[in-house]
């Protein structure tokens, strides 16, 4: 099975959207809340796995997605469950 590290904060609209579309297709994460803007080692361990300050940050086996609009543009295409399942065999 895939492992997905959602990187969000709770009041991020493309955060919650994000959370949305991995639970309507069933799948398990780990989300790594950077709401707690006094967490500075989280934050910086996101910045440099995805290079990126903004979230959503999401992550297949590792592979950096993107963020939400790229979550949802692989969905679309059923690029994403072709990765799913080609993950982490």
């Amino acid at each position: 099975m895939a492992r997905i590290d959602l990187y969000s904060i709770e009041y991020c609209p493309f955060c919650s959207a994000a959370r949305a579309l991995l639970e309507r297709k069933g799948l398990d994460y780990t989300h790594h809340d950077l709401s707690d803007l006094s967490d500075r080692d989280l934050r910086q361990k996101m910045l440099e796995l995805a290079g990126r300050t903004t979230v959503p940050q999401i992550f297949i086996n590792d592979r950096h997605i993107g963020g939400y609009t790229d979550l949802d543009a692989l969905d679309r295409s059923g690029e994403l469950d072709r990765l799913l399942q080609s993950s982490g065999d």
